[in-house]
């Protein structure tokens, strides 16, 4: 391995540096050269012995002043290699082993993104492999500056930026062409007699018809195949026969449980099924309006094909045929009895995952999205409920942090991930729209933290341009861990809910809460002082909206 003296450059033992009159090579005389007579300069040779990163390298005189022979050739390149191999081996085992922190690395690490693209229509037909290239390195690298004036600044900078500016609503022959089939198949009207929105659908198969071998959800996932193996054992007990003709029953929920994540929809989930007027879904988070009907598994995946509606009708087949039995009772048929049971749906992302529109709808609004998800519920369920539980978006950050990080958790981690995503989030406010911000999908992927997902008051107010107030019941967790038999109530007063027993009404408001934070989760503690402080400045402004638009000072979160 050689070095050039005079200018420090590592060479090759073939190359040479043809600026310096010190590298021509091993015929090279320094008593002939003019550049180097009368000089004792003595090259540099690395040991040949096997070395480590730290290795001191010694210092030889040089007599032949090169290396000799084929076998010296071969032997400094291998020498090389191994050093190459050492150091490349020690850089990717400080990445896996530190997570990147504190600095401590060879050379920077590779997930810092800048300034935000000026031009949204290079958005349009972008790749996921595309994605971040939206994203120019930064100047500063705010993931490791710790001090809250310097990130006080960005915040400053975000605030300044906030507008909170009404969306156009789309009219419904748009909705229509963009999803026309999804329009041939759910009705316009349901049955009178039913409190769920149901329908009766023409069933053309034969007994010896899959009526589920081609669901998305049976063959993506094995976890469901128990469940569609019984729904067929009874599909055909269930068929409702008319004129020769069969028929199945469908159902869309007359209720939805639309978020946020962290925030207790599991555990509101789990007490509310106990309700014997309730029904949920075969699977509790089908993630059908947001993700899969544009094919989405993982976004990081890439996309598959795209599950038609009438992969997300099936999950509701369980809940139907019980609505079905409850219709052709003779009690319903003599006295014309109603349907009191009702389905529920609870993807904790339909509030505010719209990142897939990009990559379908025409960007045509300045990065904002032309249709969002509750254009088309509402357009299919005028008059459907929506339940949304939250909490101090502060905790609710730091709590997804620690159940969805790998590995390597630790407040020093979470502390950096916010300062890095709350940069690339004032990258984008500075070139576009609150509304495009928060619904961007590339820069909602680039962020280390869902900062976005805490911005409660944006999402409500876009759920407000489509369905009124009464509809829509906003619960805290903080209210539901101090009082759950409140807040149950609450809920099925806003549900119209049947009566309870005492002992029904016990079982639900007594069982101890679902999903909470892991032990080796907890063993890490709270967030820093520091980290706390200032994501209690960046979410200030929106809580105070949310406060405003709910008349209730307790969605300010002071006193968390």
């Amino acid at each position: 391995m050689r070095y050039c003296i005079n200018c420090c450059i590592h060479l090759l033992p073939n190359d040479l540096h043809r600026q310096c009159f010190r590298c021509r090579g091993p015929n090279h005389n320094n008593q002939k050269c003019p550049v180097c007579k009368g000089e004792s300069k003595t090259p540099l040779y690395a040991d040949s012995k096997q070395m480590k990163l730290l290795a001191v390298l010694e210092v030889r005189t040089d007599h032949s002043e090169s290396w000799n022979g084929f076998f010296c050739l071969r032997k400094g390149k291998l020498c090389s290699l191994i050093f190459g191999l050492i150091i490349m081996t020690l850089v990717m085992a400080s990445y896996i082993l530190t997570g990147a922190k504190h600095g401590l690395l060879l050379i920077p690490s590779p997930f810092h993104y800048g300034a935000f693209t000026s031009n949204p229509s290079l958005m349009d037909n972008e790749s996921l492999s595309d994605m971040k290239d939206h994203y120019q390195p930064s100047k500063m690298n705010i993931s490791y500056v710790k001090d809250y004036p310097s990130i006080k600044l960005i915040i400053d900078t975000i605030t300044s930026k906030i507008e909170f500016i009404t969306r156009q609503r789309p009219d419904l022959e748009e909705l229509r062409k963009q999803e026309p089939h999804m329009f041939s198949v759910i009705p316009n009207k349901f049955l009178p007699n039913s409190k769920n929105p149901c329908w009766y659908e023409e069933y053309r198969g034969n007994t010896t018809t899959d009526p589920y071998a081609t669901n998305s959800y049976a063959l993506y996932s094995k976890r469901f195949r128990t469940i569609f193996d019984y729904l067929r054992k009874v599909f055909w007990n269930h068929l409702y026969h008319y004129n020769d003709k069969h028929y199945r029953l469908r159902c869309l929920p007359h209720f939805y449980i639309i978020g946020q994540p962290k925030c207790g929809t599991t555990d509101l989930y789990d007490r509310l099924r106990l309700h014997p007027d309730v029904r949920f879904s075969a699977i509790k988070e089908p993630h059908w309006w947001t993700r899969k009907r544009f094919g989405i598994i993982r976004l990081r995946d890439g996309f598959h094909d795209r599950y038609p509606v009438e992969d997300y009708l099936d999950l509701f087949d369980l809940a139907a045929h019980q609505i079905q039995g409850v219709l052709q009772s003779e009690a319903a048929k003599e006295h014309g009895k109603m349907n009191n049971i009702v389905i529920g749906e609870a993807s904790a992302s339909t509030m505010w995952d719209n990142n897939a529109w990009i990559f379908f709808y025409d960007n045509s609004t300045e990065g904002e999205p032309p249709f969002l998800i509750q254009d088309f519920i509402h357009a299919f369920q005028p008059n459907a409920k929506l339940i949304i539980m939250l909490r101090d978006p502060v905790e609710r950050l730091y709590s997804d942090y620690l159940y969805f990080a790998s590995a390597n958790k630790s407040v020093e981690d979470f502390h950096e991930k916010v300062a890095e995503s709350l940069q690339l989030f004032e990258n984008c406010m500075l070139d576009y729209s609150l509304r495009a911000c928060v619904y961007n999908n590339t820069l909602n992927n680039a962020m280390p933290v869902r900062l976005q997902v805490g911005l409660y008051v944006v999402y409500l107010l876009d759920w407000l341009t489509v369905f009124n107030k009464e509809q829509i019941l906003v619960l805290r967790l903080e209210d539901h861990a101090s009082n759950v038999k409140y807040t149950m109530h609450m809920v099925f007063q806003f549900l119209d809910l049947g009566p309870l027993s005492e002992k029904q009404e016990a079982l639900i408001t007594k069982s101890p809460a679902s999903n909470t934070r892991r032990p080796e989760d907890r063993s890490l503690g709270p967030m820093l002082p520091t980290t706390k402080a200032i994501l209690r400045d960046f979410y200030r402004p929106f809580n105070t909206k949310l406060a405003q638009v709910l008349f209730d000072d307790a969605f300010l979160w002071k006193r968390t």
